[in-house]
């Protein structure tokens, strides 16, 4: 059954999650979208591989964007939806924005803090929706929004099983996330509302559709698919350690000022006890306390896609405990969707 989202259709009930730093690669990205769902770019130094990237950031990220959306658009035929994920706190948020507006990107989501005035700097011909972790972080968007005369075209709701930044301080952190799912949909009047952390298996989508979610949100499932900016030999051996439980998932505490989920790695256990200064600081997150940061999380993110295990710093959700195999991403979908 097809979902409408603004004036765009999706067939399958999935979003894939936007992973940075290079983690949601493009090819992931339109392979999802290609199946007629939605894929997610992530706007968070996509330009890391770009020979200017340390002294001319703002404009390699943008560069280096355009090639991922273009190559993704390629790969998903026309078909599903491409949206971007951009963090709130990032540096030049408004600048992003404006510029993404500029581009044929489909739309754009806002998570780690309110997108209170997306709005101004996104046309009405582009899907615009919020990340949010509670009911009333929607209200006061959707009361800011109607400043704009403008209603979220979706909403992704997101858990605190969920890989990355999270919305929830530490005694939130056991909240059922398919009640919130009831408060929201009551709101909601009619928005696709897609639910995220730990709906990264079958019955996982079927117990959130049932529960009225318009589709999940998956990012760690995504990311253990051949087709993700993680190295295959990364892949293998992060599964390994899990499954030897020489590896846990747990809750981090990241230099943006929010509480993350991800793999403890050695450089999270490093963390605990001595800062790793930055060796050359870009200046990307708002919140970050430069002076006294633990670690560097661009640098890490960076270091995570290339496969450093050791100084890497690695997001993922609880769904890494559950992953038996690496699929390709028609066989991972294949599996989501397949009837009982």
């Amino acid at each position: 059954m097809s979902t409408r989202i603004k004036n765009k259709l999706i067939d399958i009930p999935l979003v894939q999650g936007a992973m940075a730093i290079g983690m949601s690669s493009p090819d992931l990205v339109g392979g999802v979208a290609g199946r007629g769902g939605i894929g997610t770019l992530s706007m968070v130094n996509p330009g890391y591989r770009e020979k200017d990237f340390l002294k001319n950031t703002f404009e390699a990220n943008k560069r280096a964007y355009l090639k991922d959306l273009k190559f993704a658009r390629e790969k998903s035929q026309g078909r599903g939806i491409i949206l971007t994920n951009l963090m709130q706190v990032v540096e030049r948020f408004e600048d992003y924005l404006d510029f993404l507006n500029t581009t044929d990107v489909d739309g754009i989501v806002v998570g780690a803090g309110l997108p209170l005035d997306l709005p101004k700097h996104i046309s009405r011909e582009k899907i615009i929706g919020p990340i949010v972790s509670s009911e009333r972080a929607l209200r006061l968007i959707m009361k800011r929004w109607d400043k704009y005369n403008r209603r979220p075209d979706l909403v992704i709701l997101e858990g605190p099983k969920a890989g990355g930044h999270l919305g929830f301080k530490r005694e939130d952190l056991e909240i059922n996330i398919l009640d919130e799912l009831e408060k929201i949909l009551k709101i909601s009047d009619g928005i696709p509302v897609f639910v995220g952390g730990g709906f990264g298996r079958p019955e996982k989508v079927k117990e959130a559709l049932n529960r009225g979610a318009s589709g999940v949100q998956i990012g760690t499932g995504f990311l253990f698919t051949k087709e993700s900016g993680l190295p295959m030999a990364t892949k293998e051996e992060i599964l390994k350690r899990v499954k030897s439980s020489k590896m846990k998932n747990l809750i981090l505490e990241s230099p943006v000022g929010l509480l993350a989920r991800g793999m403890e790695t050695k450089l999270v256990k490093k963390m605990a006890t001595e800062n790793t200064p930055p060796s050359h600081c870009l200046s990307c997150i708002r919140t970050c306390k430069r002076k006294d940061t633990k670690y560097c999380i661009s640098e890490a993110l960076i270091k995570a896609v290339r496969g450093n295990l050791e100084s890497g710093l690695f997001f993922a959700g609880t769904d890494v405990e559950k992953i038996e195999k690496i699929r390709s991403l028609d066989e991972y979908i294949d599996w989501l969707l397949e009837e009982e």
